[in-house]
């Protein structure tokens, strides 16, 4: 096996490991480890990319985005929020540092228009129940 494709599948494991946590903590933003997971596995096997590519945690939080329809306003919003309250405690931290404070606000602006604007908002398409006809 390549040391290259090695490091793809560690990084992959690490980002399905992270995602995974991050699915269910709401401080640790799942979409940019699955992505990770993503890429790495499709540039290191096929058998796991396409095992990655049939799980519920890709289905769930990055199929829509790969394909190209963008991100529900759920997964948006819970994106954002996350990056917000971390940029926050980095904030916080840096309060002697106003260069610092700066950039970093500067960094969540971007991020919030670029998630609001930049990423197409998928619509999920609801299925509305038809009445039931009488037969006579």
């Amino acid at each position: 096996m390549k040391l290259k494709k090695i490091i793809y599948i560690t990084l992959g494991c690490i980002g399905v490991g992270l995602g995974a946590v991050g699915a269910v903590l709401p401080l640790l933003p799942a979409f940019p480890f699955l992505l990770l997971a993503a890429i790495c596995f499709a540039k290191s096997s096929e058998k796991l990319h396409n095992w990655f590519i049939n799980t519920k945690l890709y289905k769930n939080n990055l199929e829509t985005f790969v394909r190209g329809q963008g991100m529900t306003w759920k997964t948006k919003i819970r994106v954002m929020v996350t990056v917000t309250i971390l940029m926050t405690i980095g904030f916080i931290i840096m309060k002697q540092l106003w260069v610092g404070q700066i950039i970093l606000g500067c960094v969540w602006l971007f991020h919030i228009f670029f998630f609001i604007f930049g990423v197409k908002t998928f619509k999920p398409q609801t299925v509305v129940p038809q009445p039931e006809s009488k037969s006579n």
